[in-house]
């Protein structure tokens, strides 16, 4: 997934082969990106639940080419997607294939950070943007959301093996840096947001599928290939950096 900060041409240069070195990556959980896509947005849509949240709108801060999108309609039920990424070439893929869909994809250099989003959605992103840029990074989807706003931020966990042997199979993965779940609470806690939950997510390839059932009971514990921090932006939209 590619990251809305950094140099375009970096992703640019993989997106016409974007797809078939993920999946290369993917292939040894037996999954592909779209299931993965499908688990995590049902997921922070159970959660949302929960909390009695609906929202009607959802910013996808690096979209890249748009894998996210008709997940954040069936699943959560949005009315409109905004895709941000920073490769234009992403972005020309996203657009086409999901031009029939109520979505929007737009540069993150034209993107407007207005605090008008009910919910943010960051998948495989901060893992790529350098370690003193984060801050930076957190605070512009903070600003993106409205008070009471949430933030479901999804990166690979450091702690698993598997999770380290798929990105050392990608090559745009391959160098980058790994954050852990306390490390994106400390970030978005600085950032402003309100730590709500912490899961971790897929612990079974799929020759385990049989045992999925159990993961539901495992989420508290630091062993999946994923997990989510999700957070909310304070009503009095928290802290000014």
């Amino acid at each position: 997934m590619s990251e809305p900060e950094r140099d375009p041409s970096d992703f640019d240069a993989y997106s016409s082969d974007y797809d078939e070195a993920l999946a290369r990556g993917l292939s040894v959980s037996g999954e592909d990106k779209r299931w993965f896509a499908r688990q995590r947005i049902a997921f922070l849509a159970g959660c949302l639940r929960e909390l009695g949240v609906r929202p009607a709108s959802v910013l996808d801060f690096g979209c890249g080419t748009g894998t996210a999108t008709p997940f954040f309609v069936g699943e959560l039920g949005v009315e409109q997607v905004v895709g941000v990424d920073s490769s234009e070439r992403s972005l020309e893929v996203a657009r086409e294939q999901h031009a029939a869909s109520p979505a929007r994809f737009v540069t993150a250099r034209a993107f407007d950070a207005n605090a008008s989003f009910p919910l943010a959605y960051c998948n495989g992103v901060f893992h790529h943007v350098p370690p003193a840029e984060r801050p930076r990074v957190a605070r512009r989807i903070r600003d993106s959301l409205m008070p009471g706003g949430y933030f479901s931020l999804w990166e690979n966990n450091p702690w698993n093996p598997g999770a380290r042997y798929v990105m050392w199979r990608i090559p745009f993965d391959r160098d980058a840096v790994m954050l852990s779940a306390r490390a994106a609470r400390r970030l978005l806690e600085a950032a402003g947001l309100e730590i709500v939950r912490t899961d971790f997510l897929f612990v079974f390839p799929r020759a385990l599928r049989a045992l999925r059932f159990l993961e539901q009971g495992l989420t508290s514990a630091p062993i999946g290939a994923q997990y989510q921090v999700l957070a909310r932006r304070p009503q009095d939209g928290g802290v000014s950096l």
